[in-house]
């Protein structure tokens, strides 16, 4: 079986001349399926953009990057968003659910966009929010929820769709310590269950919770 996540010699520069500014400087990286990797470092490490490239959402100067065992270089953004909408499951800081929307039917819009019928989607997304804990709060909009909760709603949302990879930026840094610890074991929870995550944190009690921890500082991996 092919690693999920396949990066050598990856490179990234920001700017041109004299305002080029080195950002990934030959960055390698495997992660095989089931495996719940933190990449941790502080503000500036460049964690952030290989989180970017990670997700297809920016692309890398030099090196290799293979997804799921299919190269990524040089594909149009179609392409790109494509792959992401089947392979990629995103959880950010700010939560990113639509304010108008139920839970549910957050929860549902990405598998409605990849054209499922409407039946199939909401049975999709009823079954995600239960194992998230979050049946209870179907017809609540974000503006009825907790930090947590709304945090739940989003990992519902990522993984709904079968993501090959849930990829989680820094998703417990807009919650107090609690809260945190109780989203950090809902992603234990869904990594028992069988799902791949790579988390991205500054924050070494967080990172704790995976089971590798990936050091990055100026834009390099340090040595484990």
């Amino acid at each position: 079986m092919h690693p999920i996540i396949e990066m050598k010699d990856i490179v990234k520069t920001y700017g041109k001349g004299d305002a080029k500014l080195l950002v990934l400087d030959g960055i390698s990286l495997t992660v095989e399926p089931g495996e719940f990797v933190a990449v941790l470092g502080p503000s500036g490490s460049g964690k952030s953009t290989l989180m970017n490239l990670l997700g297809l959402i920016d692309t890398y100067d030099s090196g290799q990057y293979r997804l799921d065992g299919v190269d990524m270089a040089k594909r149009s953004d179609a392409e790109y968003a494509a792959i992401r909408n089947r392979k990629l499951g995103f959880v950010f800081q700010k939560y990113n659910l639509i304010a108008k929307y139920t839970a549910l039917q957050n929860v549902e819009l990405p598998l409605l966009l990849r054209g499922e019928r409407s039946r199939d989607a909401r049975r999709k997304a009823q079954a995600m929010l239960e194992k998230v804990g979050l049946a209870d709060r179907a017809s609540h909009r974000p503006s009825q929820l907790s930090g947590g909760q709304q945090q739940r709603v989003a990992l519902a949302r990522a993984l709904v769709g079968d993501a090959a990879l849930l990829l989680a930026d820094e998703p417990t840094g807009n919650l107090d310590q609690k809260t945190g610890h109780d989203v950090m074991q809902t992603l234990s929870e869904l990594h028992r269950g069988g799902n791949t995550i790579v988390l991205i944190t500054h924050d070494h009690y967080v990172a704790r919770h995976a089971d590798r921890i990936v050091k990055v500082e100026d834009g390099k991996v340090l040595p484990a």
